[in-house]
């Protein structure tokens, strides 16, 4: 499914640091997420630094959401 953002700040660059506190989780499980590639949250690497588009991480809580909605029916 591929998403048309209309947004400019969609490719927004967020730090760890800015995903782990909107996420409610820690940047170390951040870290293990991208080694483990245990959920598909998107990063782009910079050098040895870390960041992720804000229309990939909006992407990624939708995908949750619609996971955990289809679940409970």
């Amino acid at each position: 499914m591929e998403t048309v953002v209309n947004n400019k700040n969609a490719d927004q660059l967020l730090t760890p640091q800015d995903v782990a506190t909107r996420l409610g989780v820690s940047t170390t499980t951040l870290a293990t997420w991208r080694c483990t590639k245990r959920y598909p949250l998107t990063y782009v690497k910079v050098g040895r630094l870390v960041r992720y588009r804000l229309a990939d991480v909006e992407d990624f809580e939708i995908a949750r959401l619609q996971e955990i909605a289809a679940n409970d029916n």
